[in-house]
């Protein structure tokens, strides 16, 4: 089928979402705004309110182009604090897995191929990580090219240093049972599979809130696996979630800061926004109803 749709003028995006039913009251805020935010990406928030079993997507519900601007304000305020959640929990995962491998097997550990148990997936995430030393402009990573020419890849707490969160759980995943790994996760009151899912998990979050796409109402790629057993620590006790909602990405990614930092406040972060934020309901992300009243959820 040859796609034949022409482009569309500001004013006929309008034209087109009031025709559909969307409310549209001030017609130069709706101008201004889609001058810099595309009529396309703003599709993914008006898609929930339409009916979009047939091609003219008439909205279903009451809703005014204020309101979509504030659902699509909202989710760039929860992609910001989930991306900075997982920046301080990515560098504290980078930190234990090259301490403890390193202390184990020494600076060079990630090459060891005895430590792995696929070797097609070792050669496949050593090749991603050469390309991402390669590329690094970091100064600890030239000045180790410039110095010392064997071995020819600098050490694990240079190395590993510039890889992506993507390739860092690639690697962890398909480290060996050890007692190194499973260190890492008991550190964390985790079992050691449970850890490489989730890191899995967040790299995929991770990219969507770098890419700037939505995170609201979105179903992930990849399901959360929900821990039986965190040693004692604070986890949710409502488990009866779609643990492919960002609501079970949220409990891990607060779980783990709280391993972490201790005294982080992203729980107060993430409840403000629903109060910034009034006309988003909670269940669209896979809140349980409640959820302010488990002891998780408590803000100290």
């Amino acid at each position: 089928m040859q796609y034949n749709k022409p482009p569309l003028s500001i004013a006929a995006q309008i034209s087109n979402l009031k025709k559909r039913g969307l409310i549209i009251d001030n017609i130069e805020f709706a101008e201004n705004t889609l001058k810099f935010i595309s009529y396309y990406r703003l599709r993914a928030y008006t898609y929930p309110f339409q009916n979009n079993s047939n091609s003219e997507h008439n909205f279903i519900y009451k809703i005014s182009f204020e309101e979509i601007i504030k659902l699509y304000e909202f989710d760039r305020d929860l992609r910001l604090i989930t991306f900075n959640a997982i920046e301080r929990i990515e560098i504290a995962l980078r930190t234990l897995i090259i301490y403890n491998y390193a202390i184990s097997y020494g600076s060079h550990w990630f090459e060891n191929k005895a430590l792995y148990r696929n070797l097609h997936f070792y050669k496949n995430d050593m090749a991603l990580l050469y390309k991402e030393i390669e590329r690094s402009d970091e100064v600890f990573i030239k000045h180790y090219k410039l110095t010392y020419s064997n071995p020819l890849q600098p050490p694990a707490w240079m190395s590993l240093e510039v890889a992506t969160l993507t390739t860092l759980s690639k690697i962890f995943q398909n480290l060996a049972r050890s007692n190194e790994k499973k260190r890492i996760a008991k550190s964390l009151g985790l079992d050691f599979i449970i850890l490489e899912n989730w890191m899995h998990v967040l790299s995929v979050v991770r990219n969507i809130c770098a890419h700037h796409s939505r995170l609201y109402n979105r179903t992930l790629s990849q399901s959360l696996i929900l821990p039986s057993n965190t040693f004692n620590n604070n986890w949710i006790s409502n488990i009866n979630i779609d643990n492919s909602k960002i609501y079970a990405v949220i409990c891990a990614m607060i779980y783990l800061l709280d391993k972490i930092l201790p005294s982080n406040d992203f729980r107060k972060m993430f409840s403000d926004l629903f109060v910034k934020y009034d006309i988003i309901d909670p269940k669209l992300l896979n809140f349980p109803n409640n959820w302010q009243s488990e002891l998780f959820w408590k803000i100290n």
